[in-house]
């Protein structure tokens, strides 16, 4: 969120769908520091293993990773059922 986008590519992926994992439970544990590691924890890898696209991109982005600083209220209302990675069809 606000700090551009990435692709990731599937070993990426499996990596996020782990934290995007933990981040689910954590939430529903009300677990407000283990979450915001586990989201800090996605921007790093992303960041460090994801391909940055340009600022003038115009893909539409697969998962938005919420900054760790949000409050578990406002982070709640960014999960769907899914999550954060949506399960993409094969």
């Amino acid at each position: 969120m606000t700090a551009g986008q990435y692709r990731a590519d599937d070993g990426l992926r499996a990596r996020l769908d782990q934290l995007d994992d933990e981040a689910v439970a954590a939430l529903e544990a009300g677990d407000e520091e283990r979450l915001d590691a586990a989201l800090a924890e996605m921007w790093e890898l992303v960041q460090r293993d994801g391909e940055e696209l340009p600022l003038d991109s115009l893909e539409t982005s697969d998962v938005i990773i919420p900054p760790p600083d949000l409050t578990l209220e406002e982070t709640r209302a960014l999960f769907s059922d899914h999550g954060l990675v949506p399960d993409l069809p094969e």
